[in-house]
């Protein structure tokens, strides 16, 4: 059985100019991300690694999780494939995760992790928004053999 956490980064502030990469949350982006992270705090639980686009917005949503939860800060690690808005590019990534890890959770970036979830299971979504959360299980004991999972939504919209 494998499970897989997919979280978008929290809302980002684009009133400074620099690159994209570059953007910093917003207060509000910070208030949410430390909101969700309690209230879905059972969505983090029991994972084993935690895998962050480099991009200031996702990472610093990443480690406000790992803070607010007390997770060991060892868990997160920066995935530079993770800066893509590609969802063929975030499901090869997911195929090719190590076998080692039965639940991971993935930190980046729409379009890219809407269609990771559209992949993944029976819903059409028609976007993840900012600090958007989903939890996926497969049945499945390969990465590579995973195909439609059950998935839980962190809220009841077609736009989570």
């Amino acid at each position: 059985m494998k499970e897989l956490v997919i979280l978008r980064h929290a809302k980002s502030n684009s009133a400074y100019s620099v690159n994209d990469i570059n953007r910093p949350l917003s207060q509000a982006g910070i208030e949410r991300i430390q909101k969700i992270s309690h209230q879905k705090s059972d969505f983090f639980a029991k994972a084993e690694t935690i895998f962050s686009s480099p991009a200031v917005r996702a990472l610093h949503t990443a480690m406000i999780v790992v803070r607010e939860l007390n997770l060991p800060m060892e868990k997160l690690k920066i995935e530079n494939s993770l800066y893509t808005f590609s969802g063929l590019s975030v499901i090869d990534y997911v195929y090719a995760l190590d076998n080692q890890w039965s639940k991971v959770v993935l930190v980046g970036h729409n379009p890219a992790f809407t269609e990771l979830i559209n992949h993944f299971s029976d819903l059409s979504i028609n976007y993840l928004r900012t600090a958007g959360i989903a939890q996926i299980t497969f049945d499945e004991d390969h990465w590579s053999d995973v195909y439609k999972g059950v998935v839980v939504l962190g809220q009841k919209k077609n736009n989570i």
